[in-house]
């Protein structure tokens, strides 16, 4: 290894695998942490000091993500998002690797936004996965950062890229049968990141060592509404996207049928379709003082093109 190594836990991951490219494309080195290692990887018991000491960066991406059909134990959240994550970082302090870069999520500051979510909001999550996140951060941020190291905590919100749906995953079943989106009335604006525009700013923190340490949101510059995806997804696959304005209190009791009954629509869903999540990405825009890639919309239509 040498000092254009990066260490990435998580590697084979969604974000793991475009943040890889990413890199090397940027001419860097990068070393994968894995459960199962190949021969190429380290397993986290061969992460040892030496070669954290011969690392540029440290980036853990690795966690337990949201699990919506809630069968997982939240211990299991704390101990994949929260006590590896300070076992990583203790090494970290411990070692002579400059950069620790911790993947966080929007959802360690709250669930529900009112507004615009900035980074000073009093975090106040409602899920264990927000939690066990929020813990991990404030163990991080507990922590006196020696001088010459730089430690970021990312708080992206919704990811997004070629091959990987996310939450657009119901939205695109709908456009894509020419079924028509039957929610037409609510009117709503949500914040997403392209993976493409995250891995950017990761390369901008390793490479410029004026940005401060601290606590970052990540998303795209502008918010979409749900509205907005299915025109994009209409004119993206050429079926023109059919929006109807049912009634509210129709649509809400369908939801609540669903909640019973296996139909496509439940009021979790109803809500995560339909609700204002809007994260501003000021602040690392303010430190990075350079302009994000993609906008919002073409970073939408790029992952709609692949699937």
């Amino acid at each position: 290894m040498n000092k254009n190594t990066h260490i990435i836990t998580g590697n084979k991951g969604f974000v793991g695998l475009n943040l890889t490219d990413y890199l090397v494309q940027k001419k860097k080195e990068t070393t994968g942490v894995s459960r199962n290692p190949t021969k190429d990887e380290l397993s986290y018991e061969t992460l040892s000091l030496e070669k954290l000491n011969q690392a540029k960066s440290f980036i853990h991406l690795a966690g337990k993500a949201h699990d919506l059909k809630k069968t997982s134990e939240d211990k299991e959240y704390f101990e994949v998002n929260s006590e590896l994550t300070k076992t990583l970082f203790n090494q970290f302090l411990k070692s002579e690797c400059e950069i620790f870069i911790y993947m966080s999520s929007v959802k360690a500051a709250a669930d529900e936004v009112e507004g615009v979510l900035t980074e000073e909001v009093t975090p106040n999550p409602v899920t264990v996965y927000g939690k066990s996140k929020l813990a991990a951060e404030k163990y991080i941020l507990s922590k006196e950062i020696p001088d010459g190291k730089r430690v970021y905590i990312l708080r992206p919100c919704m990811i997004h890229g070629p091959n990987n749906k996310g939450n657009l995953n119901l939205l695109y079943s709908f456009v894509s049968k020419g079924i028509p989106y039957p929610f037409g009335k609510y009117e709503n604006k949500r914040s997403f990141v392209s993976v493409e525009n995250l891995c950017f700013v990761i390369n901008e923190l390793i490479d410029n060592t004026n940005i401060e340490s601290g606590v970052y949101n990540v998303a795209d510059n502008e918010s979409l509404s749900t509205k907005d995806l299915v025109k994009i997804m209409g004119e993206v696959t050429n079926k023109p996207a059919k929006i109807l304005k049912t009634p509210k209190f129709l649509v809400s009791t369908l939801a609540k049928l669903g909640d019973i009954l296996p139909l496509p629509i439940n009021s979790e869903r109803l809500q995560k379709l339909t609700e204002n999540y809007v994260v501003s990405n000021q602040k690392i825009k303010n430190r990075i003082e350079k302009e994000l890639p993609l906008s919002a919309e073409k970073g939408i239509e790029k992952t709609i093109a692949s699937f």
